[in-house]
């Protein structure tokens, strides 16, 4: 099976500063994207239903990006979180980057956007 990347973008109307503690935090991160977690150095453990995913932080520009390697997927594969303000509209542009498999992409899209919907409800718009 291939994996493809795919790309999401989506508006905010909060900070990047403010949308960076929610993806680095793990108060942030259980009040919208997993049951729990656990963060120890650059090492976040996730938990859904009591499985866990264990993924890495890569690299860490304060507010800007984050870029996560499961570790359990391709040396190549990521998971990137990018915020910046829009220099025409002030509003904040989180793209999201990640991989899937060529049959679950759609899938993979869906549930990024369900967990953004539930981060948009947790900081109000």
């Amino acid at each position: 099976m291939t994996r493809e990347k795919f790309n999401l973008e989506f508006i905010f109307k909060a900070s990047p500063a403010m949308l960076y503690q929610f993806f680095t935090t793990p108060a942030g991160l259980t009040r919208w994207f997993c049951d729990s977690a656990d963060i120890t150095n650059n090492t976040f453990t996730f938990e859904w239903d009591g499985s866990e995913e264990i993924a890495n932080l890569i690299e860490d520009v304060h507010d800007e990006k984050l870029v996560f390697q499961w570790d359990d997927s391709n040396e190549n594969e990521y998971w990137e979180v990018k915020m910046y303000k829009s220099p025409i509209t002030n509003e904040t542009v989180l793209e999201i980057t990640d991989f899937a498999d060529s049959d679950e992409v759609e899938e993979q899209k869906d549930f990024w956007k369900e967990q953004i919907n539930q981060l948009r409800a947790v900081i109000g718009g």
